[in-house]
C-alpha cells in the first residue's frame, strides 16, 4: 500500500511540477524580455546624450547601493551606464567621502571681498601718485580695514605698477579727459574729382571740437601750401568767430602742410600744438572715425566733375552729421538736435539729402 501511495503521488506531482517548470520558463522569458528592453533603452538615450554620462553623487549612491547586491557575473552581463569596476569603486568614494573633512578646512589666509578688490583698482587707476600706504588708508575712511600688503598684492595681480612708475606716465586717454574742454584736433582727407584736365585730387582739411564732435571744414583745395595754411590758421583764431577761440591744444600729425608758420600763428593766440609720432593714427581716432564716416556714408558713393560739386556735398553731409545723426561716442545722442523727442504722436516723414543718400526720420507734431 505505501509503495502504491508513493507511486500515486509521483504521478500527481509530475503534472504539477510540469506546470510549474513552465511558468518558471514563462517568467524568466518575460523578465529576460524586460531586461533586454531596459539595456536597449540605455543604449538609445546614450546614443541621444552622448557616450561619456555624467552623473550627481545621489545618483551614483542609488546605482552602486543596486549593484552591490548582484554577483559580480551578472553584473558584468547587465551593467551598461557603468563597468562593473566603476560601480563599487563609487559606493567605497561616496563612504570615504562621507568621513572626509577636508573639505570644510580652509588653507591659508581669507580671500579679499570683491568689492574691495574693485574698489582698490579704482583708487589706483584715479589717483596715479597714490601708494599703498595711501590707498590702505583711504580705505580706512571708508571702514575698510586692510594691510599694506594687500594692496600691493592686488596691484601686482592686476599688473598695476607701484606709484612711482604709475604717477610718472599719464596715459594719453587721461590727457584728453583732463583737456576735454579744450583741445581740438585736425586731419587731411582727400577727394578724386573728375575735370576738363583729368582727374585731379583735393584736400579736405577738417578740424574737430573733441568734447562735442563738432566738425569745421577750414579749406577744400586741389592746391595747398604754405600761404593757404596760413590764412586757415589766422581763420581758425579770429576774434570773432574763429573755430578754435578758446582752445588751447590742437592735436596733429607730422603732415607737411602743419608748417612751421601754421603752428606759430595759432600758438600766438594760445593754441598749442599737440604733434603725434609717427604710425599713431589711433591717437587721433575722432579725427579718423569722421573721415571714415563722411566717406562710407557720402563721398565714395558719389562721382564728383567740379569743385562746386563737391563742395556742396560735404555741406550737405556736414548739416547732416551735426542736426541728424545720431552718434554713438555721445551715447547715440545728436551734436544739434533741431527737434525734440517728446512727441510720439504724428505723421512721420522722411527728410532726403543728395537724393536719399542720407535720411532722417522725423515726427510732426499732432
Amino acid at each position: 500500500m505505501a509503495e502504491d501511495g508513493q507511486s500515486v503521488c509521483n504521478r500527481l506531482m509530475t503534472p504539477m511540477r510540469f506546470i510549474l517548470l513552465c511558468l518558471a520558463g514563462w517568467v524568466n522569458r518575460e523578465q529576460q524580455a524586460v531586461i533586454e528592453y531596459l539595456l536597449e533603452e540605455i543604449r538609445v538615450l546614450k546614443e541621444i546624450h552622448g557616450k561619456k554620462l555624467r552623473f550627481n553623487d545621489a545618483q551614483r549612491r542609488r546605482l552602486a547601493a543596486k549593484a552591490k547586491k548582484i554577483r559580480y557575473g551578472k553584473l558584468k552581463e547587465i551593467a551598461n551606464i557603468a563597468t562593473p569596476q566603476t560601480l563599487p569603486r563609487w559606493f567605497r568614494t561616496l563612504v570615504a567621502k562621507k568621513y572626509d573633512s577636508s573639505g570644510s578646512r580652509r588653507v591659508g589666509s581669507p580671500s579679499t571681498r570683491e568689492e574691495i578688490v574693485e574698489l582698490v583698482l579704482r583708487m589706483a587707476k584715479e589717483n596715479g601718485g597714490w601708494g599703498y600706504t595711501r590707498i590702505r588708508d583711504a580705505l580706512s575712511n571708508l571702514g575698510i580695514e586692510i594691510c599694506r600688503d594687500t594692496v600691493a598684492n592686488i596691484l601686482k595681480d592686476n599688473g598695476i605698477e607701484p606709484a612711482p612708475e604709475r604717477g610718472s606716465q599719464t596715459k594719453w586717454s587721461d590727457f584728453l579727459e583732463q583737456h576735454w574742454d579744450v583741445m581740438a584736433a585736425t586731419d587731411l582727407l582727400t577727394v578724386e574729382v573728375w575735370t576738363l584736365k583729368g582727374i585731379v585730387r583735393y584736400h579736405v582739411l577738417f578740424f574737430m571740437r573733441l568734447k562735442t564732435r563738432e566738425v569745421h571744414i577750414a579749406g577744400v583745395s586741389a592746391i595747398c601750401d604754405g600761404l593757404w595754411m596760413e590764412q586757415i590758421a589766422r581763420n581758425l583764431t579770429d576774434a570773432l568767430d574763429g573755430f578754435l577761440v578758446g582752445y588751447k591744444y590742437l592735436i596733429h600729425d607730422r603732415d607737411p602742410l602743419f608748417t612751421a608758420d601754421f603752428l606759430e600763428t595759432l600758438n600766438d593766440a594760445g593754441v598749442n600744438s599737440v604733434r603725434l609720432p609717427r604710425r599713431s593714427p589711433n591717437l587721433n581716432a575722432f579725427c579718423e572715425r569722421f573721415v571714415r564716416s563722411i566717406k562710407s556714408e557720402c563721398l565714395d558713393q558719389m562721382i564728383f566733375f567740379s569743385e562746386r560739386s563737391l563742395r556742396y556735398a560735404i555741406t550737405e553731409y556736414l548739416e547732416h552729421y551735426h542736426t541728424k545723426r545720431n552718434h554713438q561716442g555721445l551715447e547715440s545722442q545728436i551734436i544739434r538736435p533741431e527737434f525734440q523727442k517728446n512727441c510720439v504722436t504724428g505723421e512721420i516723414t522722411n527728410r532726403r539729402r543728395l537724393g536719399g543718400m542720407l535720411n532722417y526720420y522725423h515726427r510732426h507734431a499732432a
